[in-house]
């Protein structure tokens, strides 16, 4: 009996390395999206200085800023965000008309080539829903910035605790 599962483990294995040395061309099957669309499918185009404030209290929402740069190419547009460790990532807008702030969703937002695009307080910034309690204040996180083109752009974000610099362009309380 033992010697049957012996020889049935050596025909898988078998079966298995004689498939290596088929065309490699292709993608495998389980390769990961970041695999086949990693950081590395944008070029010319780099996000800085990102950083993820964490809410003040749980269940509220935090906020992330940085700085995305198009070198030298045609112009496009930030089409989403993702944030390791958060449910949803929002892009918002804040304006001030007249004495009065208020805070608006946006669809995109334009790359300008050679032109940064601030993500600060103030004006555009990424709302971040539902954070996990695995990010916590002095450690990192992955942020992912994704193109109008399908491109990704991946960078190291700090994170800090709510009211760690300040500036904040708004009271997520009301959120």
């Amino acid at each position: 009996m033992t010697r049957k599962l012996v020889l049935a483990g050596l025909s898988a294995i078998t079966l298995t390395l004689a498939g290596c040395g088929q065309n490699t061309d292709a993608p495998s099957p389980a390769a990961s999206e970041s695999e086949i669309a990693g950081p590395e499918s944008a070029p010319g185009v780099a996000v800085s200085g990102a950083t993820v404030r964490l809410p003040a209290m749980a269940g509220s929402p935090g906020i992330a800023y940085f700085t995305a740069t198009l070198s030298g190419a045609d112009p496009r547009r930030i089409a989403g965000v993702y944030v390791e460790g958060v449910g949803r990532a929002e892009m918002h807008e804040t304006t001030t008309t007249n004495g009065i702030s208020s805070m608006k969703p946006v669809k995109d937002v334009a790359l300008t080539p050679d032109q940064p695009t601030e993500f600060k307080a103030g004006g555009l910034h990424v709302m971040l829903f539902e954070v996990g309690d695995a990010l916590k204040a002095g450690g990192t996180t992955e942020i992912t910035i994704t193109l109008d083109n399908g491109d990704k752009v991946s960078a190291p974000a700090k994170v800090e605790a709510f009211g760690a610099a300040a500036g904040m362009d708004h009271d997520m309380s009301a959120m």
